[in-house]
């Protein structure tokens, strides 16, 4: 096997490439944006995404682009702080890291590491995939086609490859009952300063609005509400009047968010699922990442799942040496207990990203002040020291 087409360039697609070209594959990776994909949370450098970075040889690159983080804070509809969680928390292992970088820029340094061997395909996708003999026919929307050994979809929550050859998303979608915005802020004179702060701010009726720092002169936000479905993706009109509608009366910042976001180049808005899936295979085509098994930004390990996902494609190919079979089962045993543990959400996780209730709200400030206390400080030090396999801070959400 010597040639792979890879459906989507986002974390998990682009490592996979890199990993694929170093071990001798000729790589296509077909991105459906026209260049390559900015915005989008912030990540950390724990866990699964620092060791799988650090193999790729690509820690030391990240450690240069990170945002300077002093901890998360749940504020009033005046900015009052109601409860605080400094990075120095249980030990730097508690909601914010003090090694975080935005995912736009994780997403340049694995795309700028890869080789002659990958080909980058940008506004394209494919619109077919037919089984032969000796491959897969993929084809493109531009009207190509070409046979491929191994076709890997990376393309999302909403994978187009997905849907060719395993069926509907409906199948596999769980929706979690939460909807999300995220965008750029970029800061003017007056804008308020954050000091490195992860602040949020509840209202009652599932309306939560973030913010925290970015690249310098910008803050990245984040608005979160209750819905399992949008307007389609291409009415923009609708989507900014829904989010107008949604949010309307909310306190402190929450109007400038509003404005800010219609001008935003990465503003994105989407519905937190799950994906669920009996399987990742079917003969040559192979789903990694969000398309195989969406665990919601909610899980905070989404950019962790993709890239040990595509480490272990690699190894997994790498090892069987040509046995496709045996190595996308490889694969799939070495992923499933990661990625069930990671869907499975703790207790009340919904509610308390998005309380309904002003009782809500307090309760919720409440816990996080009260996790810190002395009493139950070692507890909860060694329930994220237990989970941690490379959290991300998510906007919006505890």
């Amino acid at each position: 096997m010597t040639k792979a087409l890879i459906v989507g360039g986002g974390i998990a697609g682009d490592t996979l490439a890199l990993l694929l070209e170093r071990d001798g594959w000729l790589v296509t990776v077909a991105e459906i944006a026209p260049a390559l994909r900015t915005g989008g949370q912030t990540v950390d450098l724990r866990g699964d995404s620092r060791e799988v970075l650090e193999n790729a040889g690509l820690l030391e690159k990240a450690l240069e682009c990170l945002v300077p983080q002093s901890g998360a804070a749940w504020i009033d509809e005046t900015g009052r702080p109601l409860a605080k969680m400094p990075v120095e928390a249980f030990d730097g292992k508690g909601l914010v890291s003090k090694e975080e970088l935005l995912r736009t820029d994780l997403a340049r340094i694995i795309h700028e590491a890869a080789g002659p061997g990958v080909t980058h395909r940008f506004g394209e996708t494919v619109e077919a995939l037919e089984d032969q003999e000796n491959g897969v026919l993929a084809r493109f929307r531009g009207g190509d086609e070409e046979v491929f050994d191994l076709v890997v979809g990376a393309d999302g929550a909403h994978s187009r490859v997905r849907a060719l050859r395993f069926g509907p998303e409906v199948r596999y979608r769980r929706p979690l009952g939460l909807a999300h915005a995220w965008f750029t802020l970029d800061e003017k004179p007056g804008t308020p300063e954050l000091d490195g702060w992860f602040l949020m701010h509840n209202a009652p009726g599932r309306r939560a609005v973030a913010a925290r720092p970015g690249h310098a002169g910008q803050q990245e936000i984040g608005m979160t509400f209750g819905a399992d479905t949008l307007p389609p993706r291409g009415d923009h009109e609708a989507r900014f009047a829904l989010l107008e509608e949604t949010f309307a009366g909310v306190g402190w910042r929450t109007h400038e968010f509003l404005d800010a976001a219609k001008t935003a180049k990465d503003f994105s808005l989407d519905t937190l699922d799950q994906v669920h899936m009996p399987t990742w295979h079917d003969g040559r085509v192979v789903l990694v990442g969000d398309s195989a098994w969406c665990a919601s930004p909610l899980s905070g390990l989404g950019t962790a799942l993709a890239l040990r996902g595509a480490a272990e494609l690699a190894s997994a190919l790498r090892e069987a040496g040509g046995r496709l079979p045996a190595a996308l089962a490889a694969f799939e045993s070495a992923m499933r207990p990661r990625v069930e543990s990671a869907q499975k959400l703790p207790p009340g996780r919904v509610a308390a990203a998005a309380p309904n209730t002003k009782r809500g709200i307090r309760f919720n400030a409440w816990v996080m002040r009260t996790v810190q206390s002395k009493l139950l400080r070692p507890l909860m030090k060694r329930a994220f020291a237990a989970t941690e396999h490379g959290r991300e801070s998510v906007p919006s959400t505890v």
